[in-house]
């Protein structure tokens, strides 16, 4: 687990934009709202391997919207419940009927309001997680660069060969 803060901390002070590190706490509050094993966490994975994102920021921002899920499981499966039994239960009825809404497992009240509740979740998540990593980027990180000890250490010798370095999973 260290390792993985130390990665997003990696993440935080490089050069990526900080749109891929929201989109990867964005995609982490779907993951962690559905249920582990269903086909909207799979595709959520997939896309997380599809698409740019950090997925040392994925990873530990699942983590931590696991313990939100605890707090909002009430709320999804309110969500779903409403949705399924009122005036669009028809159509979820009728939805049933075909074998990719059966695997998808909509028709239980969690699933589906999990996934609803993500969803919204998810675009506010990415705006203000885009707004933080600026934040940090422009406050917390250029008060560190301005400190005297982290420029003599840049500019030691060390630091140098340390930079040269190739990152873990990078080829020779």
């Amino acid at each position: 687990m260290l390792t993985l803060l130390a990665k997003l901390i990696k993440a935080l002070n490089s050069e990526s934009s900080p749109r891929q590190i929201a989109a990867a706490i964005s995609l982490a509050l779907i993951f962690a709202l559905s249920p582990i094993v269903s086909l909207q966490a799979a595709v959520v994975l997939f896309i997380v391997l599809i698409i740019r994102v950090n997925l040392a920021s994925f990873i530990v921002a699942a983590t931590c919207f696991e313990g939100v899920n605890l707090a909002l499981s009430h709320l999804s499966i309110a969500i779903g419940e409403a949705l399924l039994t009122g005036a669009s239960a028809g159509m979820f009825a009728g939805l049933y009927q075909f074998d990719w809404f059966k695997l998808a497992q909509w028709h239980h009240t969690y699933n589906l309001g999990s996934l609803v509740l993500g969803l919204v979740l998810s675009l506010p998540v990415f705006f203000i997680a885009n707004a933080l990593v600026a934040k940090y980027r422009e406050h917390v990180m250029a008060y560190f660069e301005r400190l005297a000890i982290v420029k003599a250490l840049k500019a030691s010798r060390v630091f140098q060969i340390y930079q040269q370095l190739p990152v873990s999973g990078d080829r020779v």
